[in-house]
């Protein structure tokens, strides 16, 4: 029997706090092992996708994710961090020098800035929960980054997920017809590509 909505939406509320416990166990260790696999992944990343001037789309760290400021200051690119707005759904902006305003989830995000346009924006690193072998990501259920890559132009942007190894699934995660894959994602154990198709 074909799994319904209401089951699938179950069944990712019970892999989140499956994961989210699996999360907090990751040690302080295997976040800069991570932080050093992007580093020395982020030239490769650029000469493949960034074009001159434009953006890398990151995001500010929440609790068990990782730090992945520190790219504003060893890349010398332009940096975009997001903005959700419950109504709007998620935005990246400039990330300046100005200060940061908390967004409608308590998020610091330069909202004053004005929004990105996704041609203007090269490469995105997203943080997650879980993400299984074919590239489907497991949120917190705000369903931002489903909308937002529904989108053609924010779906063409490749998009790579930062996340410890043991949150990685080896079986499909429960997904609705709307989830999109991601391009791949950087773990303890490297960078990971994969074919992203809408």
């Amino acid at each position: 029997m074909k799994n319904t909505s209401h089951d699938i939406k179950l069944n990712k509320e019970i892999k989140r706090k499956e994961y989210n416990l699996i999360r907090r166990s990751s040690s302080s260790s295997i976040h800069e092992k991570i932080k050093c696999n992007i580093k020395s992944t982020l030239r490769m990343l650029l000469k493949k996708y960034h074009i001159k001037g434009k953006y890398i789309g990151i995001y500010w760290p929440l609790k068990g994710e990782v730090d992945i400021r520190f790219i504003k200051e060893i890349s010398n690119q332009k940096v975009a961090l997001p903005s959700s707005c419950k109504t709007k759904g998620i935005s990246y902006h400039h990330w300046s020098n100005n200060e940061l305003q908390f967004d409608s989830n308590r998020i610091p995000a330069p909202a004053r800035e004005k929004a990105i346009n996704p041609n203007d924006i090269s490469i995105l690193f997203v943080p997650a929960i879980a993400i299984d072998q074919e590239g489907y990501r497991l949120g917190y259920g705000g369903g931002y980054f489903d909308r937002l890559r529904q989108k053609d132009l924010w779906f063409s942007i490749p998009s790579f997920v930062v996340i410890s190894n043991n949150c990685i699934s080896k079986t499909p995660l429960p997904r609705e017809r709307w989830d999109l894959p991601f391009n791949g994602w950087i773990s303890e154990k490297g960078l990971h590509e994969i074919e992203a198709t809408k």
